[in-house]
C-alpha cells in the first residue's frame, strides 16, 4: 500500500485533482457557512457584473448570487455523482460476479441482460427515466445508476473469469469453502483495483449526466444545480456571460480533477509502468 500511495504521489495531474476535488468537497460540505442564506432568494439587483466587490462573481437574471448558486450546487453534482456511482458498483459486481464465478446458462442470461441496457443510448435512457418519474435528485441518482452499471458487470465478469481458476480459488474449494465466501473473501478482493479506477470515472460521468439533464430542465426543482444555471443563463450569454461561464468552470473543473485522480489511480496500481520509466 506504501508503494501505491508513493507512486500515485509521483503523479502530479493525480495530486492536482487531489487539490481540486478536496476543495470541491469542501465547499459543499461547509455550503451553509460559505454562502449562508438561500440559494434561490433575490440578492442584489438582477444582472450585477462579475467581480463587483458585493456579489464578486456577479448575479443572474432574477438577481441571484452566482456564487452562491456554485457553492450550493456542488452539493447535489457530489450527491448524485457519488450516489449514482455506488448504486451502479453495487449492482455492477453483483451481476458481474456471479455470471463470471459460474459461467454456462447464469453468464449467458445475465450478458444477454447487460448487452440489452448497453445497447440503449445512456443519456436517452436516463432522459426517459426521469421523463416518467418525478425529477427529484432520487430519481436522478436512479436513472444515472440504471445506465452506469453494465461496464462494471462486464469488467468484473472478466476479472472474475481469470481468477476463479487460479490456485488460490482452488485451493479453497478444496477445503470446503461455500461458493460465497469465495467469491466474497477470495476473489472480489482481488478484482477491486480495477473497479476503483473505473468507479472514479463513473463518478465524473454521473455528475455530467446530471448537470445534462438539468440544463434540459429536468433537473429536481427544489435543489440549485450546476446544469441548471448554465441553463438557465444560456438565453443572456452575451449580456451576462457569468451566469453560465463560472458553473460552467465548476462543473468542468471537477470532472476533470476526477478524471486526474482515475489516471493516477491506474497509473498506480500499475507499477510496470513506472519500472518501465525508471528504466
Amino acid at each position: 500500500m506504501s508503494g501505491f500511495w508513493r507512486r500515485f504521489a509521483t503523479n502530479r495531474g493525480a495530486v492536482a485533482g487531489c487539490v481540486v476535488f478536496a476543495l470541491v468537497l469542501a465547499m459543499a460540505a461547509f455550503a451553509p457557512w460559505i454562502a449562508p442564506g438561500d440559494p434561490w432568494s433575490m440578492a442584489g439587483p438582477p444582472r450585477t457584473d462579475a467581480f463587483d466587490p458585493e456579489h464578486w462573481l456577479g448575479t443572474d437574471m432574477l438577481g441571484r448570487d452566482v456564487w452562491a448558486t456554485i457553492v450550493h450546487g456542488a452539493r447535489v453534482s457530489l450527491l448524485v455523482g457519488g450516489g449514482a456511482t455506488l448504486a451502479a458498483v453495487l449492482i455492477g459486481v453483483s451481476i458481474g460476479a456471479v455470471a463470471g464465478y459460474l459461467g454456462g446458462v447464469a453468464d449467458d442470461l445475465l450478458m444477454r441482460f447487460t448487452e440489452f441496457f448497453q445497447s440503449i443510448p445512456s443519456f436517452i435512457l436516463a432522459l426517459l427515466i426521469v421523463a416518467i418519474f418525478q425529477p427529484t435528485v432520487g430519481s436522478i441518482v436512479v436513472a444515472v445508476a440504471i445506465v452506469s452499471w453494465p461496464p462494471v458487470a462486464r469488467v468484473v465478469r472478466a476479472e472474475f473469469m481469470s481468477l476463479r481458476s487460479r490456485e488460490f480459488v482452488q485451493a479453497a474449494v478444496v477445503l470446503g469453502q461455500g461458493t460465497w465466501t469465495i467469491v466474497l473473501r477470495q476473489i472480489l478482493p482481488n478484482a477491486l483495483s480495477p473497479i476503483v479506477v473505473l468507479s472514479s470515472f463513473m463518478v465524473a460521468t454521473a455528475i455530467l449526466l446530471e448537470a445534462a439533464l438539468s440544463f434540459l430542465g429536468l433537473g429536481d426543482p427544489n435543489v440549485m444545480s450546476w446544469g441548471f444555471m448554465i441553463g438557465s443563463g444560456r438565453s443572456t450569454i452575451r449580456i451576462a456571460w457569468w451566469t453560465s461561464v463560472f458553473p460552467g468552470i465548476a462543473l468542468f473543473l471537477t470532472v476533470l480533477s476526477l478524471n486526474l485522480i482515475g489516471e493516477g489511480i491506474s497509473d498506480a496500481l500499475n507499477p510496470r509502468l513506472h519500472e518501465r520509466g525508471a528504466a
